[in-house]
C-alpha cells in the first residue's frame, strides 16, 4: 500500500512578464510561441506531481528546466500563476499569510546550495535561531540545538563561528539549522553542489544516515544523475519548464519517456540502478548458492554472485522465494553498463 501523499503539485505554472494570471485565464494551455507573443516566459509549465509521506523525492533537470522554481513554489516563497499546492490537503495558494507563515516556520524546513549561515554566530547560535525565531526559550531552544547538532556529526564544535569550520562542516549547520524545528516537509536545492568530490560525497552518505533515523518526507534538487540514483526513492526530470517522468532510478534508467530522459541517463552504469528483481528468472534449481533481496542493487551483488558460480535464490519483502539471479544475467548487466565491471 503506498504511502499518504505530503505534498502535490496540481498543474502549477509561473510565468515571468506582465499580467501572467490573466493571460492564463485566457489561455489554460498555452503554447510555447504564444507565450513568447505575449512578453512571457514559463518558468513552471503545467507541473504536477505528488510526493509521498517519508519518501525522498528528488526534482532534476538541467540548469533553466525550472526545479528550483518549482520547489520554491511549493513554499510560495515564489506564488505560482495558476495551479493547487496541496499541503496535506490544504492548499497552500488559498491559505492566508498567517496561516503560511505558521506552516513554513514549524513543517518546513529549507537547505540551499549556498549556506547563509549567518557570520556573528556560533554554531549553537545558528543550529538555535530558527527556535528563537518561533519564541522558544533559550534553554529549551539550545538543548535542542545541541541535540541536532550532535546528529549531524559536530558535537565538540559547538561554539565555532562559521569561518571556522569547512564547507562540509558549515553545510551540516545549514542541515541542522533546517532540521532544528523538527519539519514535516524538508526541502533541499543542490545542498552538495558546492562542495569538491569527496565532501559530497560523504555529505550523501550522512544524509542518507540521517534519513534512516529521521524518515522525513524530502524534496530534493540536483542536476546530478548519480547523485539522483544514490538518493531517491523516486524522480521527476524537468525540461523547459515541464516535468517530463516520474519514476524510480530503475523505471526511469530503463525506460525513458524521452531522447532527453536517454541522454540524462546514459552514463549511468546499470549495476548501480537495476535491482535483482529487474533480471530474475523463474526459480529452477535445487541448491542455490544462497538467498538475495530482489530489491538489491546489482552493483551490491555482482562480484559475490559472479565468484558463486551457481544461482543465487530471490526472495520477496516477507522472504518468500520469487525467482533465482544467474552469474550470466548478473555479467551481462555489468558489460552493458558504462566503464565495463564496477562491480
Amino acid at each position: 500500500m503506498s504511502a499518504a501523499v505530503k505534498l502535490a503539485c496540481e498543474h502549477v505554472w509561473k510565468l515571468f512578464g506582465p499580467e501572467p494570471e490573466r493571460f492564463l485565464r485566457a489561455h489554460p494551455s498555452p503554447a510555447p510561441e504564444q507565450l513568447a507573443a505575449a512578453g512571457l516566459i514559463g518558468a513552471v509549465r503545467d507541473a504536477s506531481l505528488a510526493i509521498r509521506t517519508g519518501e525522498i523525492f528528488v526534482i532534476m533537470g538541467l540548469s533553466g528546466s525550472g526545479k528550483s522554481t518549482l520547489v520554491r513554489c511549493m513554499s510560495r516563497l515564489v506564488e505560482p500563476s495558476a495551479g493547487r499546492i496541496l499541503f496535506e490537503g490544504e492548499d497552500l495558494l488559498e491559505a492566508p499569510e498567517a496561516r503560511l507563515i505558521e506552516i513554513r516556520r514549524h513543517k518546513m524546513g529549507m537547505v540551499f546550495q549556498h549556506f547563509a549561515l549567518l557570520p556573528h554566530l556560533t554554531v549553537l547560535g545558528n543550529v538555535a535561531f530558527p527556535l528563537e525565531v518561533q519564541g522558544v526559550e533559550r534553554a529549551r531552544r539550545e538543548r535542542r540545538a545541541l541535540e541536532i547538532i550532535e546528529l549531524v556529526g559536530l558535537k565538540g564544535r559547538e561554539r565555532y563561528y562559521p569561518r571556522e569550520l569547512s564547507g562540509g562542516q558549515q553545510q551540516r549547520v545549514g542541515i541542522a539549522r533546517s532540521l532544528a524545528v523538527e519539519p514535516e516537509i524538508w526541502f533541499l536545492d543542490e545542498p552538495f553542489s558546492a562542495l569538491d568530490p569527496l565532501i559530497r560525497r560523504e555529505m550523501q552518505d550522512e544524509f542518507l544516515r540521517l534519513q534512516n533515523v529521521l524518515h522525513k518526507t524530502i524534496a530534493f534538487i540536483t542536476h546530478d544523475f548519480d547523485e539522483a540514483v544514490r538518493l531517491a526513492d523516486r524522480i521527476a526530470i524537468m525540461q523547459d519548464g515541464r516535468v517530463i517522468q516520474i519514476g524510480t532510478p530503475e523505471e526511469i534508467a530503463t525506460a525513458p519517456a524521452t531522447p532527453y530522459v536517454a541522454e540524462f541517463t546514459r552514463e549511468i552504469p546499470r549495476a548501480k540502478v537495476l535491482s535483482v528483481r529487474a533480471i530474475m528468472t523463474p526459480a529452477a534449481a535445487d541448491g542455490f548458492a544462497g538467498e538475495l533481496a530482489a530489491t538489491t542493487k546489482i552493483e551490491a551483488i555482482a562480484r559475490r554472485v559472479i565468484d558463486a558460480g551457481r544461482p543465487f535464490a530471490v526472495t520477496d519483502e516477507q522472504g518468500a522465494l520469487i525467482g533465482q539471479i544467474e552469474p550470466r544475467a548478473v555479467l551481462d548487466v555489468l558489460v552493458a553498463s558504462p566503464g565495463g565491471d564496477r562491480g
